[in-house]
């Protein structure tokens, strides 16, 4: 298997993004590295190009129009500089037909990169061929310090919900947590929630507020589905806090729960949840509250 998706229908979308965004010199650096490669067909001229594109093309934030965005949902391009946009097409001018010949290439960069050329490859990863190849990788980025390598793989990017497994899962919710990383943006947050995770956020919600620190209002978001005897306590806490956020995801974590005294503490708050209901407060609300946008 080499692609997952319609590949080149993406690469001739992300060109177009590249030359409404990019000026005519970048354009003809562009074309001349797209001809070498063609011409010569070697890995060092395919890695010089990678290497070069900051150089050329600058490192502007490029902007995406509706049309370009919803042509390649799932996977997004928001927030990408010039280079970065480049190195994720230029990916995608790689030959698929040999897999380990592909998986050699790519993984010659992540061994070879810098801080933005990492940043680049883990949020390529929804676009490259052989996806289940990239799993292990994936685990790695995760126990990176860097700051940009972790949103790059946390951030709008379906690739971890898909192929990860449970434990490399909740290690990069976790982490995100830890770092103050923007939680709501992972991709399939709600539809890859377990019950392990409930259990680690509960201990981590334990561990929060014994050493008086502030609990995540967001890590109510998980838990809510598997409230139980053994975490309403804690939810409660939440519920009764002085941190309007705190008492928002705690109802909402209650609207989520089947778990019936945490129906019942819903109950007892009808504005609440008529404001769930009519979908004026909601998980984005929350987040809202909490990064002060």
């Amino acid at each position: 298997m080499g692609y997952a998706y319609e590949a080149p229908g993406t690469a001739a979308v992300l060109a177009e993004i590249i030359q409404q965004q990019v000026p005519e010199k970048g354009k003809q650096w562009i074309a001349g590295q797209l001809e070498a490669w063609q011409t010569k067909g070697t890995l060092q001229t395919f890695n010089i190009a990678f290497t070069a594109a900051p150089r050329f093309l600058g490192r502007d934030e490029i902007s995406v129009p509706p049309a370009a965005r919803e042509a390649l949902l799932p996977r997004s391009v928001d927030g990408y500089t010039a280079d970065r946009l480049f190195r994720t097409w230029w990916l995608l001018q790689l030959p698929v037909t040999d897999q380990a010949a592909y998986v050699q290439a790519v993984e010659n960069l992540f061994l070879a990169g810098e801080m933005y050329e990492l940043t680049a490859l883990y949020g390529a990863l929804p676009f490259l061929a052989f996806p289940e190849a990239w799993k292990l990788r994936t685990a790695e980025g995760i126990r990176s310090n860097i700051g940009s390598v972790l949103e790059a793989i946390m951030v709008r990017n379906p690739y971890p919900a898909q192929y990860l497994d449970e434990p490399a899962w909740n290690q990069l919710v976790m982490k995100a947590f830890f770092t103050d990383k923007p939680v709501h943006l992972i991709t399939g947050l709600d539809q890859r929630a377990n019950p392990e995770l409930a259990r680690i956020l509960r201990d981590f919600s334990r561990e929060r507020r014994a050493a008086a620190r502030p609990v995540p209002p967001m890590l109510w978001r998980l838990v809510g589905p598997f409230i139980d005897k053994d975490n309403f306590e804690d939810l409660e806490r939440a519920w009764f806090s002085e941190v309007h956020a705190e008492r928002e995801a705690a109802a909402l974590a209650c609207h989520l729960s089947t778990y019936a005294p945490a129906r019942q503490l819903l109950e007892t708050r009808a504005d609440m949840a008529a404001e769930i209901q009519q979908q004026q407060l909601t998980w984005d609300t929350v987040a809202a509250r909490v990064n002060g946008y």
